[in-house]
């Protein structure tokens, strides 16, 4: 199992460095100060920073400042280490996990308990509920949990899950202390509790989420007093709020906000490789798009070069033909060859019409308000075979909420995630995920299944689930649940006085931890 894990740790490296780097003009010599607010804008909305309850991104890099997992990846997703767990073994058949936990943990002061130890029965009450309960299905294959004493458990599978550890350091499995959660109920999503640097202080709706320092934390004592996290759907507005000093950091930078950061020489601009792909998603549940040949027809009709250049002109994304994104893994560079197809409006409208819409159809797309300019250039170019597309913009609570029960006809999001391909396309594309967000569209092949089942349960070689993980992408290429548009990079700006911070290439956000300590230049 060590083995298998080093070459998966040398191997992501490898990817890692090959895509390309980070370019930026920052530099953090100097000695670190302790104090101040680091604000930082997220492109938007939140709804929830309960771990079962969360949907995005943007919520859990609300979440990483105030709960731990029991592992994490380190900041550039090539290799897992300790966290809550201090280290753990594997039995030889790769069915059961023993965790031995840190001794010196505390839960955050709460309404209901007052900052009290964390043992390993907090450990089996959390992954429990993520089982039972994760809006996204964030954990899986778990059979049984025994608490041996207050620092030691054993997780035991129903199969061997060769990305169980990986699975482990999603924020939907963080740690959190029950007192807090009964008391709160449904509303515990609201006032967080956990085991993490920050401390829950506000959340004021549709503007911003504040944190303050843990006193308590197991970890480095953070350098920061807190950290603002304000919502900005504007990627013009969170340039313009970085560079009047309204924010620190600037995240999701898109379009001319990339050129307002890059030629502001007060303002830091970086851009690393990343781990997102961006896609349309269409319904199998109802609507033309059940059909094979409508989906068929719509990807002909699109032209993702032009919607590159509409949506990314200075720069941030190259064009996607995989739902895997280039530094995964399990990407494969033959069999996205093989899925570019040219645009060819005669043969779109010649399927339309054997599918019975010789004069196409009305039919919605959903997007959040920051993918409105993507979804509008889409929006024309589905005119050229008759397809009136309706663009509706909704924040992301809704979203999320309509997609996921399969209540959108049509549309566009992103999916970012770790290096194994496990955590896109079993996410996406297994049939157990229709109702979760990530197979939203409802698209169920049992072939595709059993493939999918089989990359993490029948082996651990990284060379011989890259080829199942082959045979699943031919599948996903054949049946179009998804036309895969945009392979994005982390692209973001800061303010010179920010030191010590960087976005990890699946694009979450880590303030402090034993790993990074932010700190503000005075």
């Amino acid at each position: 199992m060590k083995k298998v894990f080093a070459l998966l740790i040398v191997t992501c490296l490898l990817v890692l460095t090959a895509c390309g780097g980070k370019s930026t003009t920052s530099s953090d010599t100097g000695k670190a100060t302790d104090g101040g607010t680091l604000k930082i804008g997220l492109s938007s909305n939140i709804a929830s920073l309960d771990p079962i309850g969360y949907t995005s991104t943007y919520e859990s890099n609300v979440m990483r400042s105030i709960f731990d997992t029991l592992v994490k990846y380190n900041q550039d997703n090539s290799k897992i280490i300790p966290s809550l767990a201090k280290s753990w073994s594997v039995s030889k058949d790769n069915k059961t996990y023993t965790f031995y936990l840190r001794t010196d943990v505390h839960f955050q002061k709460g309404k209901y308990q007052d900052g009290r130890a964390m043992t390993a029965s907090d450990v089996k009450y959390s992954l429990e509920r993520s089982l039972n309960k994760s809006a996204m299905n964030r954990i899986r294959d778990i059979k049984k949990i025994n608490v041996i004493n207050d620092h030691k458990l054993e997780i035991q599978l129903e199969t061997p899950y060769a990305a169980f550890l990986a699975m482990l350091t999603d924020m939907g499995n963080a740690i959190v202390p029950k007192e807090e959660v009964k008391g709160w109920g449904d509303k515990f999503g609201m006032h967080p509790v956990g085991t993490g640097a920050f401390t829950f202080e506000k959340w004021s709706a549709d503007s911003y989420v504040l944190v303050k320092r843990n006193t308590n934390y197991w970890g480095p004592k953070p350098h920061l007093d807190a950290v603002k996290f304000s919502i900005i759907g504007d990627p013009n507005t969170m340039s313009n709020s970085l560079a009047s000093g309204d924010i620190d950091v600037a995240t999701n930078l898109q379009g001319a906000s990339i050129l307002t950061v890059k030629k502001n020489k007060n303002l830091n601009f970086v851009s690393n490789q990343g781990l997102q792909v961006s896609y349309l998603s269409f319904n199998f549940k109802s609507g033309p798009t059940k059909d094979l040949k409508v989906r068929q027809a719509i990807k002909l009709a699109m032209d993702k070069d032009e919607l590159l250049k509409g949506s990314f002109k200075y720069g941030g994304a190259s064009v996607a033909d995989l739902p895997l994104p280039r530094a995964s893994w399990g990407y494969d560079q033959k069999l996205a060859d093989q899925n570019k197809e040219k645009m060819d409006i005669a043969k779109a409208k010649s399927l339309l019409k054997e599918a019975g819409y010789p004069n196409g159809f009305t039919t919605d797309v959903y997007v959040v308000p920051a993918r409105v300019p993507i979804a509008t250039i889409f929006q024309s170019q589905m005119k050229k075979i008759g397809v009136k597309v309706n663009i509706k913009s909704v924040e992301w609570g809704t979203f999320s909420d309509t997609a996921s029960k399969a209540k959108a006809p049509m549309y566009i999001m992103s999916w970012s995630w770790y290096p194994d391909p496990d955590f896109f396309l079993y996410q996406m594309f297994h049939s157990k995920q229709i109702g979760a967000l990530g197979n939203g569209g409802s698209y169920s092949n049992k072939k595709l299944d059993a493939l999918l089942t089989k990359a993490t349960s029948e082996t651990t070689d990284q060379t011989k689930r890259k080829e199942i993980y082959g045979q699943a992408l031919e599948i996903i290429n054949h049946d179009i649940p998804h036309v895969n548009l945009f392979d994005q990079n982390v692209v973001y700006g800061t303010s010179k006085k920010v030191h010590g911070f960087e976005i990890s290439p699946d694009g979450s956000i880590s303030v402090a931890n034993d790993q990074v300590n932010a700190w503000l230049s005075k």
